[in-house]
């Protein structure tokens, strides 16, 4: 117990800033989604990212083996997969809601399998989430923004399953960074092909930067170093409040305002995703589990 509070408020701190970056950046890519459109944003922040992450890893690639290679690859092309289709999803829906929905898909993960009556509660509650940000009626929110923030929710659960796999075989800065290389190579044609070159200008470069640096670069950093101070659990329970945070930044800098019944619904996610990790079993994936984050 000795020097705990010294230990621990530090390193919460820190992930409450990795959080705020995170959903800044996402409110800084969805600002320049009108020019470059949601595609292009990605590929500028996955190939600015790649590159700071290889100019601060080196990471050395001769020595990987068949196996690593294969794995990584397949990681990266996850990645490069994942974090375009949920810019896809908030070019349509607000943020918070993306986020929330984008949830879903590690919430799930935890729970398979488990047949224990609290999980249900927790089942129960992400549905009733959905339930209510899901457009009923033609007044509704948009069906595809709706479904493409579910598609990156589950392909963030076959992130995780790879992230956890891909750790046993090799360093995992050193596979973010090579798995970052392979989502350029996967995205870089996708936004040459809708117009990154045509549209992009060089005063574009700079908010390019920060959003690199606030979605990948600074959070990753600061969680790797907060997870050295705190328990894996409390962690993962900080970032449950990612939903709220990334409402509160659409609503901040974006004007996008809820309705009540959408702030129920991302409040119902936060509680479910909690509650799991709260509840969970002890080597069971959670929804937030940093080490593998949507970077």
């Amino acid at each position: 117990m000795k020097n705990k509070k010294g230990l621990e408020f530090p390193a919460v701190l820190g992930v409450l800033l990795a959080i705020a970056s995170f959903q800044g950046g996402a409110a800084i890519a969805k600002g320049l989604f009108p020019v470059l459109g949601a595609a292009a944003t990605s590929s500028l922040r996955i190939v600015l990212s790649a590159i700071i992450l290889v100019v601060f890893n080196r990471p050395n690639l001769r020595n990987l083996t068949t196996a690593q290679w294969k794995a990584v690859a397949l990681y990266g092309l996850t990645l490069g997969t994942m974090n375009t289709v949920f810019y896809m999803a908030i070019a349509r829906i607000p943020l918070g809601l993306g986020v929330a929905l984008e949830f879903i898909g590690p919430l799930v993960l935890a729970l398979t399998g488990s047949r224990r009556i609290i999980d249900f509660l927790w089942v129960l509650l992400a549905a009733i989430g959905i339930a209510l940000i899901a457009p009923w009626s033609n007044k509704g929110l948009d069906i595809t923004g709706v479904l493409l923030a579910l598609l990156a929710g589950a392909l963030w659960a076959a992130y995780i399953l790879l992230g956890g796999r891909i750790s046993q075989i090799m360093d995992g800065g050193k596979a973010v960074t090579i798995g970052m290389i392979f989502a350029s190579i996967l995205v870089l044609p996708v936004a040459i092909g809708n117009g990154l070159f045509v549209h992009l200008r060089p005063v574009m470069l700079l908010p390019g930067l920060a959003l690199a640096l606030l979605s990948s670069a600074i959070p990753f950093t600061l969680e790797m170093h907060a997870l050295r101070k705190i328990p894996a659990k409390t962690f993962s329970i900080l970032m449950s409040l990612e939903p709220a945070v990334a409402a509160f930044s659409g609503l901040l800098f974006l004007h996008e305002y809820l309705s009540f019944h959408e702030w129920l619904a991302v409040a119902l996610v936060i509680v479910a995703s909690a509650g799991v990790t709260l509840t969970g079993r002890k080597n069971a994936h959670t929804a937030g589990d940093g080490s593998l984050r949507d970077i």
